[in-house]
């Protein structure tokens, strides 16, 4: 189903916010994965939006799961658990420094957080043994897993995707950051992976290619499932989306914009968002 256009320019509006205040998180830290974290960040306001959660009670036995296995790109996610209430503000502020709760990468002494990761290629894993074990308690929530596209070189990923259309997981969302580009450059070049769309679907997955900056074609996919299988969401994405000098650069996998690309960012942001009203 669509979003109304108040919800898509409520989602929208969101989103630029939260990539203003990642770059300003990264700044003030002093490092971050920063291209990973704004192509993420359509995907995570608009899975956060539609997910069933609750702020008050990060345990809730209803609660939807979500694992961000492409654990490096955490800043977008803090951002985001910060504006939900999960993250106080002075744990975000203290960022970058000795002995902070937030981390390079996200752990679950983070409210929010359902598991550790940074190791690429755990993830997908622990989100299979989460969907199984709900599964086997007749369980309603679903589990939402979100990895890189660099990071699908790791085998334990396919293991994983195996077992899950093994015992036919229909309650798990396997999506993929698709922005092409890893620390050492195009996908394609160090880990060849496309036909991906047809990699997944030949393990078993219900799969689905969009664009990964399209508020309506994230939505409807996350809400879209086949009985019996496993989906898989294949996004498409701008690395570095949103901060110019960033955009589809393999060298901004992790880096800190200087005051001078900042500050034209939040003016472009800024503009963004007029537009919008």
């Amino acid at each position: 189903m669509s979003l109304s256009l108040e919800k898509k320019k409520q989602l929208l509006l969101q989103a630029s916010e939260v990539r203003e205040r990642t770059a300003e998180l990264i700044v003030h830290g002093g490092g971050g994965h920063i291209g990973g974290d704004l192509s993420e960040t359509d995907v995570l306001v608009n899975l956060f939006d539609y997910m069933k959660h609750d702020p008050k009670n990060p345990k809730w036995d209803g609660r939807d799961y979500f694992v961000l296995s492409k654990g490096h790109s955490a800043e977008a996610y803090y951002v985001l658990l910060n504006e939900y209430g999960y993250v106080p503000q002075g744990e975000l502020d203290a960022f970058g420094s000795f002995g902070a709760k937030l981390g390079g990468h996200p752990t679950k002494k983070v409210n929010g957080v359902e598991a550790n990761t940074g190791s690429l290629g755990h993830g997908m894993g622990l989100a299979t043994g989460m969907a199984l074990a709900l599964k086997m308690n007749r369980k309603d929530n679903r589990v939402f897993v979100l990895t890189g596209d660099g990071e699908l070189a790791e085998g334990s990923n396919w293991e994983a995707a195996m077992s899950a259309a093994k015992f036919k997981l229909t309650n798990l969302t396997w999506i993929v950051d698709r922005n092409r580009l890893q620390i050492s450059g195009s996908t394609e070049d160090v880990m060849p992976l496309d036909d991906l769309e047809k990699k997944a679907e030949s393990f078993g997955f219900h799969v689905i290619v969009i664009d990964g900056h399209d508020m309506d074609a994230i939505r409807e996919a996350l809400e879209s499932r086949t009985e019996g299988k496993p989906t898989c969401i294949i996004a498409n994405t701008v690395k570095g989306k949103g901060l110019y000098c960033a955009e589809n650069q393999a060298s901004w996998h992790h880096k800190t914009p200087t005051a001078e690309q900042l500050e034209r960012m939040k003016a472009d942001m800024e503009s963004y968002r007029k537009e919008l009203a």
